[in-house]
């Protein structure tokens, strides 16, 4: 795939691996327009980068999802690459419960609904196009499950399978569908201070440009590239290792 002279879409983009596409897409050639709902994170992306396009929106609002998509049908009409990338994630105690539904389902409706949504919305344009691509970004966690991240797990396990469906329902087209799955990347997700640890940002976005220009579906790395050829039982053990390094953390016994 060739990865320059694209209009692409990014949700998340003006922060970690949202942000670090981006750059490095906009490096390439290609004209980048970045989807936030914080007006600061927006600002201080477009300071970092003057050549970004913006546009603010709750992608957990479905009314908002469709206002945006008539925007870029009016607006950005070019364009021929998403990437779902929007995603919040939160250590939340299943034994503890202690907020409304709403506060919960916010989670699910940006890391899975918003991607399915604007998936559907906008696939019409973006198939139409020479070498469309639609790109979601899940997690290692579909594979290794985080028992301490339930909801995220759990959305980003829909995003997997929806992207399996959604690639073969396009074998005939010459749409890209693509499917990152992140290790853990020290990217701060949520803001909270609870993911200042794993792989280096700039060496993952490397090596999901070089699996991207390879035609890669499933892009992976570090741990995730191991996980996804692990066997059952390797990643059975793997994943309850895990949980006992996160079950007794007073943040989520109390989260």
């Amino acid at each position: 795939m060739d990865l320059r002279h694209h209009n692409i879409i990014i949700t998340g983009g003006t922060t970690g691996i949202g942000l670090a596409l981006a750059e490095r897409f906009l490096d390439l050639g290609n004209t980048v327009l970045v989807v936030d709902y914080s007006v600061q994170h927006l600002v201080e992306a477009k300071q970092k980068r003057p050549d970004l396009l913006t546009y603010r929106a709750d992608l957990s609002n479905p009314d908002l999802r469709e206002e945006f998509a008539d925007w870029v049908t009016a607006h950005f009409k070019e364009v021929d690459m998403l990437i779902n990338n929007a995603g919040i994630q939160r250590w939340i105690n299943l034994t503890n419960i202690k907020h409304d539904w709403a506060w919960y389902h916010r989670e699910l409706a940006i890391n899975l609904e918003a991607q399915l949504h604007l998936t559907m919305l906008l696939l019409p344009t973006i198939v139409a196009k020479f070498e469309g691509a639609i790109v979601n970004v899940s997690s290692g966690l579909v594979i290794n499950n985080g028992s301490w991240v339930p909801l995220y797990s759990a959305s980003k396990s829909g995003v997997h399978g929806f992207t399996q469906a959604l690639r073969h329902q396009l074998e005939d087209t010459k749409a890209h569908v693509f499917e990152i799955l992140p290790p853990a990347v020290n990217t701060n997700l949520g803001g909270s201070g609870e993911h200042e640890y794993g792989s280096d940002l700039n060496q993952f976005v490397d090596a999901v440009f070089e699996q991207l220009a390879g035609d890669v579906p499933e892009i992976t790395f570090a741990t995730s590239w191991d996980q996804l050829r692990a066997s059952k039982q390797v990643n059975e053990k793997t994943t309850e290792e895990t949980w006992q390094l996160f079950k007794n953390n007073p943040t989520f016994k109390n989260a």
